[in-house]
């Protein structure tokens, strides 16, 4: 009987990282036979850990912080997601030893917004904080969504303005309007808030004022359990919904989990029980 297909997450730090617990649900529930653990890497070990794990069988990985940015360098190939971004979260290694990068963060975010939550992005007025390697990976699946207008707001400008004219081709022919705007230029109200910035890890203050959001407005933060509190809490003080960013890790592992297997798992189904788990003491 064969071994089952072999597969994993890398980052530093890792022990917290739900990943294992996705992935082994979604492959008791599409009945696919493969192991999935967990990879703490040296910071300056990721090639050659990469490298090792082709070599002994894993058939795919996903990358977390801090080598996304490494993991989109060394693959042999890319996908269009990857080359906008410059970031990639799931390598795919095939047959032949060969590694393909691909971003599944944005397409996670949009499933988790537009399926999980019901909140449609076409035509709405939509705000990005941040423009560092989360936003980069959401912009383009958030573009395809068609909103009315796009406005990615950082602390450097610059920064900013760089990642808005990576994609801008994405809107020529469209309705959308995307810019990259600075705190003080922006000018709401906003019927989606996205917060892609550190704030929530860091323990610091919302980047925004609150009078951005319209009144019912979603304020969606990628960060998810104690992290995404402040952001949350600020939200329903300004009379908008709050989303953490479970749902987003979920759908990006199950697009992972489909360029893998070539199945697409239950994601509602697994956010359900984690979403327990989590609830339980």
């Amino acid at each position: 009987m064969p071994l089952p297909d072999r597969y994993c997450v890398i980052g530093n730090p890792i022990a917290h990282s739900r990943s294992p617990r996705i992935h082994t649900l979604f492959a008791q529930l599409t009945d696919q036979a493969l192991v999935y653990e967990r990879e703490l890497v040296a910071l300056d070990g990721f090639d050659a850990a990469v490298q090792q794990l082709v070599q002994t069988g894993t058939r795919g990985m996903n990358v977390t912080v801090p080598f996304k940015l490494e993991a989109a360098g060394l693959a042999d190939s890319r996908s269009d997601r990857v080359l906008r971004a410059g970031a990639a979260n799931t390598l795919v290694v095939g047959a032949d030893g060969r590694i393909h990068a691909d971003n599944t963060d944005g397409l996670g975010l949009v499933a988790d917004i537009v399926r999980n939550a019901g909140v449609a992005l076409a035509g709405q007025r939509v705000l990005l904080l941040g423009a560092g390697g989360a936003a980069a990976g959401a912009l383009a699946p958030l573009l395809a969504e068609a909103p009315a207008l796009l406005v990615v707001c950082n602390r450097t400008h610059a920064k900013a303005q760089h990642l808005v004219d990576l994609h801008a081709d994405l809107i020529q022919g469209t309705a959308t309007q995307l810019q990259a705007l600075a705190t003080d230029a922006l000018a709401g109200p906003f019927d989606v808030v996205i917060n892609a910035t550190a704030s929530s890890l860091q323990g610091a203050a919302i980047p925004v004022p609150g009078q951005l959001l319209r009144p019912g407005a979603l304020a969606y933060d990628m960060m998810y359990g104690p992290a995404a509190e402040p952001f949350l809490q600020w939200a329903s003080q300004h009379g908008a919904t709050g989303r953490d960013g479970l749902g987003m890790l979920v759908e990006q592992a199950a697009e992972a989990f489909a360029l893998w297997r070539g199945v697409r798992p239950p994601s509602q189904q697994v956010l359900a029980q984690l979403r327990r788990e989590l609830a339980t003491p």
